[in-house]
């Protein structure tokens, strides 16, 4: 567990690549069924990149080097087969928010912060923060981005970044049962959903339909539904 609550979990290259390691056994394990992603300490998820790294930062080569290694995190993230759930307390800045926005569900307290401050500190916001527009449309990513000012968690919840915010004291609950909602599903039908909503960011709609066919023409083939069903059906008759 990577454990930096002193300095709001900030990141620096051997914290991420301990993160992107963890995401990868986590992909390994067949038997995983949600990832909940949390910081340390109740006071930010992930309050940016160091900034001493970055302001020794000298090269094209170096700095290409450092953001490639958030980006790893972010994709080990989307890669991971099944669905991360960001829980987001107190600060969740710059690279935080670009983590946060790889994860599938975020859910955060109402005392959450979120902000994109690179600029004010003369980097470009880059990498996962395209998933921005995405999520809650251009104009609101320009403010974050070229305003860069803060947004608490009922305005993110507004713009669409946030999919739940509940009371510092509830998040625990509020994650449990987004937890249990997911098992509720199979697991090879969730695995495959989520496979599925990556290809339809890439694909236009008529690509994303087709292979939205494939893809159940392929879990039919799991058996999963027979026995779901059938248990559904026997339950209604009775």
């Amino acid at each position: 567990m990577y454990d930096n609550a002193r300095r709001l979990n900030i990141v620096n290259p051997p914290a991420l690549a301990d993160l992107v390691r963890a995401f990868e056994d986590i992909a390994r394990d067949e038997q995983v069924r949600v990832v909940v992603f949390s910081g340390v300490g109740g006071k930010a998820f992930i309050g940016g990149a160091d900034i001493k790294h970055m302001a020794a930062l000298k090269t094209a080569d170096e700095g290409r080097a450092f953001i490639t290694s958030i980006h790893k995190l972010c994709q080990a993230i989307r890669d991971c087969p099944v669905p991360v759930i960001a829980r987001l307390e107190g600060y969740t800045l710059g690279a935080g928010l670009e983590v946060a926005a790889a994860c599938d569900i975020r859910i955060a307290t109402e005392s959450a912060a979120f902000g994109m401050p690179e600029v004010r500190v003369g980097i470009p916001s880059v990498i996962e923060a395209a998933l921005l527009p995405r999520l809650i449309g251009w104009g609101r990513t320009s403010w974050l981005l070229m305003a860069a000012e803060n947004i608490g968690a009922r305005k993110a919840e507004e713009w669409g970044l946030l999919e739940q915010v509940v009371k510092t004291a509830e998040i625990g609950a509020a994650i449990d049962r987004c937890v249990q909602s997911i098992l509720e599903g199979t697991p090879k039908a969730i695995r495959a959903q989520k496979a599925l909503m990556r290809r339809w960011e890439e694909l236009p709609l008529s690509g994303a339909i087709q292979v939205g066919i494939d893809s159940f023409a392929q879990s039919v083939t799991t058996g999963e539904h027979t026995e779901k069903m059938t248990a559904f059906i026997n339950r209604k008759r009775g």
